[in-house]
């Protein structure tokens, strides 16, 4: 009996860009507060190649309002993380993520009479 030594898996297809944990608890309690403001209703996780993806909807079968990518890419160039809009205009882009989600959280400040 020959035995053959296991053939070893493709490893290009397991690579992917994942957010860390710290980053989703950052990004969970974020969508916490959002939905409990009533603004946010969905979101989509999305892990690529070369980008995660953390998208937020409005309604469930609309297009997402906003985008939160992380491509490691871009660490020592622009920064890793951006927040893009509904119409792919980038708000805000940068290294450290707490800062980058500061855009979305003015969204829950509100004037009350």
């Amino acid at each position: 009996m020959t035995l053959q030594p296991p053939i070893p898996f493709h490893t290009d297809a397991l690579e992917q860009v994942a957010f860390h944990r710290t980053e989703l608890n950052l990004l969970m309690g974020l969508y916490g507060r959002m939905v409990a403001a009533g603004e946010w209703r969905d979101y989509g996780l999305s892990f690529l190649r070369e980008v995660a993806v953390f998208s937020v909807f409005k309604r469930t079968a609309e297009n997402s309002i906003y985008r939160v990518e992380k491509r490691p890419k871009l660490r020592l160039r622009q920064g890793q993380y951006a927040v893009i809009g509904i119409d792919g205009q980038i708000l805000k882009r940068g290294n450290d993520l707490k800062q980058v989600l500061r855009v979305l959280e003015r969204k829950l400040i509100r004037v009350v009479d």
